[in-house]
């Protein structure tokens, strides 16, 4: 399945995911299982993509913080699948400490107030790819160019709850997805995706 494919897939769970987080914060156990079924596959794939091999490990630890502050949360699936992301970014950004990797400086530091929606380069490119040949060549792109696309395509949240994961403006993030794509696109030898972008104030190369 394209990872377009996948993003529909995974938010249209979301009704379900909302129900099993309501049910399992009342202390219903098989309830966190189907949620952790549900959010499992995108988180991992997202820590794939920041810390590699290392990633079943680090979402083991995300998943215990999860568990432990779990009637803290507040909010539908969609927010949940936001939720946790944040948490697991963070344990991913500790691991990544500890091994005294620093990541990469985010490139771009100005918003871009108006850019026009990525779908081309969503329906072309991302169709075409595995999970795994996604995660492969995303890992090649700018940390945060490779952070969006991950958010957006692989746990399916939308630019706003992208944009809280990383502590970014929603913006930033949307730019950040379209020029990752772009990139994914032209290495994939897809056509219609053109070199040049309308640009506004702001934007950067």
């Amino acid at each position: 399945m394209g990872q377009r494919g996948e993003a529909r897939r995974v938010q249209a769970y979301d009704g379900e995911l909302g129900a099993a987080v309501a049910r399992a914060q009342e202390g219903d156990e098989a309830a966190f299982a189907v949620a952790y079924r549900l959010v499992q596959p995108g988180l991992l794939g997202y820590l794939r993509g920041l810390v590699g091999d290392d990633a079943e490990d680090v979402a083991a630890d995300a998943w215990l913080e999860i568990a432990r502050d779990l009637r803290r949360f507040k909010g539908d699936g969609a927010g949940f699948r936001g939720w946790t992301a944040t948490i697991a970014r963070h344990r991913a950004l500790d691991h990544l400490r500890r091994q005294k990797v620093r990541p990469r400086p985010t490139a771009l530091e100005q918003d871009v107030l108006d850019l026009p929606g990525p779908h081309s380069t969503h329906d072309q490119a991302l169709e075409t790819l595995s999970t795994e040949a996604a995660l492969a060549l995303v890992s090649g792109l700018p940390r945060d160019q490779a952070e969006a696309v991950l958010l957006r395509v692989v746990v399916g949240l939308d630019g706003p709850s992208a944009a809280r994961v990383l502590g970014k403006r929603p913006g930033a993030v949307r730019t950040a997805t379209y020029r990752g794509l772009k990139r994914l696109a032209r290495e994939l030898g897809v056509d219609g995706v053109t070199e040049d972008a309308p640009r506004t104030l702001g934007d950067s190369t």
